[in-house]
């Protein structure tokens, strides 16, 4: 069956929605953005891991939209600008212990989590208990309502911001979606180079194209999309695409990077 138009157009908008804020990864000048969708899988795999509590709704977004700074390259469309990030946080504690405890213990691993385990950086991590609970629930069950807020600030206010291809053939797929070749950049590498180079790097799973093509490229700039496999740092995977883009321009380009996924492992 022929997928319309209009088909498309809400598939596309459905897959940015999944994705979640994009958020700036790393230092400003890595000029790279992770889907908020990825770091929660991390960080709610970090809070299962916590004694004591069963982590509900996680959200993170920038601490002070405020005092954001101004991106070093093109970030993706609607992406939070360079800034520290707030995690918000809701679970329910498990158990007779004092609530600090859990809530500490919570705390700290969302911060290790967001900061070692992806690149994050974060300012503040808040919490909000949403039940008392005797033991694990049942698999099956409703979110309570909010029942006390543990954030260390007391901060009301939300989160601030707005709102498959492996190494073998991504060349010639991301090419297909980048419309051919590059327009300006100097004598025009193709996008299968810039695909390929991308690909190749150690801790890349496969480029991604949620946005649209893998690999977006025109006279002015550069975006890659992929997502990382798991036992590698985002951050650090992330640089090392800008790093092989670059390499392979004939002419320097500001290189941006979006991470849509990152692999668990164990």
């Amino acid at each position: 069956m022929r997928m319309t138009g209009a088909e498309g157009w809400t598939g596309a908008v459905r897959a940015r929605l999944r994705l979640g804020r994009l958020l700036p990864l790393g230092a400003p000048g890595d000029g790279a953005w992770l889907a908020e969708q990825a770091a929660e899988k991390v960080l709610r795999r970090a809070a299962e891991r916590v004694p004591g509590v069963l982590p509900g709704r996680i959200r993170v977004g920038l601490a002070d939209p405020g005092s954001a700074g101004t991106p070093a390259v093109p970030p993706p469309p609607a992406a939070l600008p360079p800034g520290p990030l707030r995690i918000e946080a809701e679970f329910a504690a498990i158990g007779a212990a004092p609530l600090v405890e859990p809530a500490e213990r919570l705390r700290g691993a969302l911060f290790t989590a967001a900061g070692e385990r992806l690149g994050l950086r974060v300012a503040a991590v808040d919490l909000r208990i949403t039940a008392l609970l005797d033991g694990p629930p049942e698999p099956a069950g409703a979110r309570t309502p909010v029942a006390a807020d543990l954030s260390p600030d007391a901060d009301p206010s939300p989160v601030g911001g707005p709102a498959a291809v492996g190494p073998e053939g991504a060349g010639q797929q991301a090419a297909e979606g980048a419309g051919g070749r590059l327009p300006g950049a100097g004598a025009g590498e193709p996008p299968d180079a810039i695909a390929a180079a991308a690909a190749a790097v150690p801790g890349v799973a496969r480029l991604t194209g949620t946005l649209g093509a893998a690999v977006r490229a025109d006279e002015s700039s550069v975006r890659v999309e992929c997502a990382t496999a798991p036992g590698h740092h985002p951050v650090e995977v992330a640089r090392a695409v800008r790093a092989a883009v670059t390499s392979v321009l004939p002419s320097p380009l500001p290189v941006t990077v979006l991470v849509t996924d990152v692999g668990l492992g164990a």
